[in-house]
């Protein structure tokens, strides 16, 4: 058994996170292709090839090319195991994504050089701000025609509130992009051409020695003013200012032509951190603890549909994972075995007997966790945080289409709801089923899953948007319900008022003082 302390030491575990369409599926199949764990990147665009994104497994994922599930790839390169956890863009999706995001270390934060930064980008960016998880920005789609670099790091540092470090620097973008001034390895890096001519070494004032056709160009010069400019007015390294999420270095790169994304690669794996301790109901849990512990951020239902089965995914918080090993689960006050375990290359996944500290693994899910759920070994009882709960804002109506179905109706709705992207509720009187949820496309992914995952198709009814408010204490009197403040039940039994608007809240809580109502957000 090798070194335990080693072996999380050379964990990276980050998320992706960018809005729709900034390339954020390309660029982790390109440092996949780098990783040696695909021969061959399928490009989101390539649907008539059939080739499809590597980390977009789902059928619906397939047909509208996009993610609306977190992947989980895992490759090794130059010594250091990469654990990446790409996260749907889509902002219907983004509890998913919020709730991934407590499972890393660090970020990968990536840029359309054209558009700059978009409404989803900086939701997430806060996120991570908020949680101390240090940035790493890729500025990409250099081979298009984009916005000035200056312009975007200015654009970076006011809208992010984050101080920035160029890495490196474009040489011109679009037809003229030549390549990329790379400051940090002093070195030029040429785009199309050939690989024994790619990198070009810089003397000691940051220049070109003797002839060289990349001094042909009025970019050269252009883009030696820029740099002496960074080097003169802007932000210094800083090792642990990036590590404490204060400064975040950017890389500049067209991930669809692979450029700059090695790298890019290359220096991340350098700076970003190793896992990190995590917070619990004992204090801080150390990563190289020999006691195993993790927690689960996401649970997936069919992720193969011939055996339907359910897959919690795990993040390893401290010790070595063992498979078959007994684990508390102290939500429940139980013990599981951990019999069926596995590693992820999107859908493609292997039995996996041992990990450690940082890394994402997949246990086999007999019905019995919950996302949020603390896993222990020994006499540990401990509880890492709270992951955060969305409250649902839209609503709808629920019955299967055919009353012959109600066993595979309830079956599939069970197991959807579990994996937590949309909540149910059912009326107090008339027990009809609600769903709840952050966004309209969620709906459409859960009929979609029914009707093919299921078998059973699914009659919605719009409700519109709704003001959830959960009730405090066990005891409310059911006439309170009306049409404008409908009382539910949630999964866990917890009454629910679903508010028309907030007028009828405040309405609700004049007539009502004695009732106490509370947003599951509010706590977190």
């Amino acid at each position: 058994m090798s070194n335990l302390k080693d072996e999380v030491l050379s964990r990276r575990t980050f998320a992706i996170i960018s809005h729709p369409d900034a390339g954020k599926t390309t660029l982790t199949e390109k440092l996949l292709l780098f990783g040696g764990a695909i021969r061959d990147a399928g490009t989101v665009k390539g649907k008539k090839t059939g080739k499809f994104a590597t980390s977009d497994w789902m059928e619906i994922e397939k047909q509208r090319g996009i993610s609306v599930t977190s992947s989980v790839m895992q490759f090794d390169y130059n010594g250091a195991r990469v654990n990446i956890l790409d996260t749907p863009g889509h902002q219907d999706f983004s509890e998913d994504t919020y709730r991934t995001l407590t499972a890393v270390d660090s970020a990968v934060m990536i840029i359309d050089s054209a558009k700059g930064i978009e409404e989803q980008t900086l939701k997430l960016f806060k996120v991570c701000r908020m949680r101390g998880i240090p940035i790493f920005t890729f500025m990409n789609k250099l081979d298009r025609q984009g916005r000035a670099p200056l312009e975007l790091l200015a654009e970076l540092e006011e809208v992010m509130g984050i101080e920035s470090y160029p890495m490196n620097w474009p040489i011109g973008m679009g037809k003229e992009f030549l390549g990329i001034y790379d400051r940090f390895n002093n070195r030029i890096e040429q785009f199309r051409v050939e690989e024994n001519d790619r990198f070009v070494s810089l003397n000691e004032d940051g220049e070109i020695d003797g002839d060289h056709t990349l001094k042909e160009s009025g970019l050269y010069d252009q883009t030696l003013e820029e740099i002496m400019l960074l080097n003169e007015a802007g932000n210094e390294f800083s090792r642990e200012r990036i590590a404490n999420g204060e400064l975040t270095p950017v890389f500049f790169g067209s991930a669809l032509t692979n450029f700059g994304v090695q790298t890019f690669l290359e220096s991340y794996l350098q700076f970003a951190p190793a896992p990190q301790p995590r917070q619990s109901t004992e204090g801080e849990i150390d990563p190289l603890s020999k006691d195993f512990s993790g927690f689960i951020f996401k649970i997936q239902a069919n992720m193969n549909p011939a055996h339907r089965d359910r897959i919690a995914f795990l993040r390893i918080c401290s010790g070595r994972f063992e498979r078959g090993m007994n684990v508390n689960v102290p939500r429940i006050g139980k013990q599981i075995k951990l019999a069926q375990s596995t590693q992820f290359m999107a859908d493609d996944r292997s039995t996996v007997n041992e990990a450690v500290s940082g890394d994402i693994i997949g246990i086999y899910d007999p019905g019995t966790y919950q996302i949020g759920d603390t896993l222990t070994t020994g006499k540990n009882q401990f509880q890492f945080e709270r992951l955060p709960q969305f409250t649902p804002e839209l609503f709808v109506r629920v019955t299967a289409k055919n009353v012959m179905k109600q066993k595979h109706f309830h079956k599939g709705i069970q197991q959807l709801v579990q994996e937590g992207a949309i909540q149910l509720f059912k009326t107090v009187k008339t027990d009809e089923y609600l769903l709840g949820a952050v966004g309209q496309l969620q709906f459409e992914v859960f009929e979609h899953r029914m009707k093919n995952e299921y078998n059973t198709e699914v009659l919605m009814e719009r409700q519109g948007s709704k003001i959830a408010r959960w009730v405090d204490g066990d005891e409310i009197n059911e006439n309170l319900s009306s049409a404008r403040s409908l009382l539910v039940n949630d999964r866990y039994e917890k009454k629910v008022f679903l508010f028309e608007n907030d007028f009828a809240l405040r309405w609700f809580l004049d007539k009502n003082p004695d009732v106490k109502l509370y947003n599951p957000m509010d706590q977190e």
